[in-house]
Order: structure tokens, then sequence, then C-alpha cells
């Protein structure tokens, strides 16, 4: 059985920072070697933020970068996304999804206040 827990989200102000986690369990090595950071606001929709693949090459959406960092723990079948620098605008609801293969978590709240 497939599971993507998203955690770490928080209410924080704009400038802080956030580490979110996401633990994947029971994907195949097909499906879990590129991994996804996505966001949706209210309202708005779902937007790429980030991703990471088994070899580390992780590429960004030109609205975070130089302020979020994506890593993983292969070990751990965790994904991590190190937000610095946030602004109100990066408030949203954020999932971890596997590019190839379509499971979604629960999804982690940011919610940045000026």
């Amino acid at each position: 059985q497939v599971q993507l827990v998203e955690s770490g989200g928080g209410s924080v102000q704009a400038g802080g920072s956030l580490r979110l986690s996401c633990v994947a369990s029971g994907l195949t090595d097909y499906c879990s070697y590129r991994m996804t950071w996505y966001r949706q606001a209210p309202g708005k929709e779902r937007e790429f933020v980030s991703e990471i693949d088994k070899s580390g090459r992780t590429t960004n959406a030109d609205s975070v970068k130089g302020r979020f960092t994506t890593s993983q723990d292969n070990a751990k079948n965790t994904v991590y996304l190190q937000m610095d620098s946030l602004k109100p605008e990066d408030t949203a609801m954020y999932y971890c999804s596997p590019s190839r293969c379509i499971y979604w978590g629960q999804g982690t709240q940011v919610t940045v206040s000026s």
C-alpha cells in the first residue's frame, strides 16, 4: 500500500524558515525515481514547486529559486523541502508526489504572515 506523509508545515512570519518532510512507503523503484513538491493556495490551481531524482538532481520553480532547497535521504525514503526567506505568497498546502505515478498525501499547511 502506497503512503505519502507530509509534515513540517506551520505558521511563520515573512522571512522565516520551515523544513517540510515527505515520507514515502510502498512505492516501486520506478515510481519513486523522481519526487515532486507541489503547492496549492486557496482558490488557485496546484503548482509545481521543486523536484529531485534519485541521483540528487533538482529542479525548482522560478518563484522559489534561491529560497527553497530539496534534498533526500534515500535510506529513509524521505524527501525534504527546506524553505527559507518565506513570503506571504508562499502560503499554501504543500504536497509531495512521485512524478511518474499518481499518488498524493494529505499535504501540510504552510502559512506565512507579513
